[in-house]
């Protein structure tokens, strides 16, 4: 096998370039890494989608630190495409209820919901749209998202502290899902997190956790499918392969799983530990990048 073999998998740079040391040259060995980078990234992507740790960051963050080569557009997508299985099959019913109130009775709780989702949609799909080619290049800088993973830890901290803890999913309203979803325009930058962000928002209008989480998730839905589908058109069949498999297959389970545990430990915790993760890792990325310069 030649150095190229790399380079011949869907999404992994360009044929002729010098492939990274960490990768085999042996056909089986290369095979093998692609599928372990798969189940890990998968992992953090079902994790960071969903946690409020963002995913956007992590994904940057451990090929970084480990020293792996970019996997390419087409396992964006994968990965993606899994967080949206995860997301869709968790709240499939409620999104039924939530359609058909929302086109029917609009007064209804369920229905009133359904439009302060669509609203909030709109200033994050805006900025989105804005600042995508900045999204994939000057807000990728290691140094700044271990600053921004840091600032977010203390601002959800002083969120979840001090904010009115009263407030349910039913009680929200038009304003509330608009400023909900301003927020979540500043998850264009990695290492700010989209279930972070909203989350934070949520609780300092008053949301309990586990409400502030269900919006969140609730609004990921649309989000999560409008950057697939933006991407979706990148990408051809002859793309899709045992890694991009791997990858939406992961990230759909963990995510899942994520959405379930969240849920649930929020109607008897804090966010205090992922504070502290947040603060961790931050702090970590920060004095890696200024070692390596």
């Amino acid at each position: 096998m030649t150095a190229n073999l790399l380079f011949d998998i869907p999404g992994h740079g360009k044929i002729g370039e010098k492939p990274p040391e960490c990768y085999k040259i042996v056909c089986g060995s290369v095979i093998r890494l692609f599928i372990f980078e798969a189940v890990v990234l998968g992992v953090v992507q079902g994790l960071g989608e969903f946690l409020p740790i963002s995913s956007s960051a992590h994904l940057v963050l451990v090929p970084w630190l480990m020293g792996w080569y970019y996997a390419g557009l087409t396992f964006d997508v994968a990965l993606h495409a899994g967080t949206l299985v995860a997301v869709v099959c968790y709240f499939w019913q409620d999104w039924i209820v939530l359609i058909r109130q929302g086109l029917r009775r609009s007064s209804a709780v369920e229905g009133r919901l359904f439009w302060y989702l669509v609203v909030a949609t709109i200033p994050g799909a805006f900025f989105g749209y804005l600042f995508e080619e900045q999204a994939e290049t000057v807000f990728r800088e290691p140094l700044l998202i271990g600053i921004m993973l840091m600032a977010m830890g203390v601002f959800l901290f002083l969120a979840d502290g001090r904010a009115p803890k009263k407030k349910r999913l039913e009680h929200l309203s038009l304003a509330d899902g608009l400023w909900i979803g301003i927020s979540q325009a500043l998850a264009i930058i990695p290492g700010v997190s989209r279930a972070g962000i909203t989350m934070t928002a949520g609780r300092l209008l008053g949301l309990e956790r586990e409400a502030a989480a269900r919006f969140s998730f609730l609004l990921s839905t649309p989000i999560v499918f409008g950057a697939g589908v933006m991407q979706l058109g990148k990408i051809s069949p002859a793309d899709i392969n045992t890694s991009f498999v791997t990858g939406v297959v992961i990230s759909a389970v963990v995510g899942f799983a994520a959405i379930k545990f969240l849920l649930g430990y929020l109607t008897r915790h804090s966010f205090g530990i992922f504070v502290g993760y947040r603060l961790l890792l931050g702090a970590v990325v920060i004095v890696v990048a200024l070692l390596r310069g």
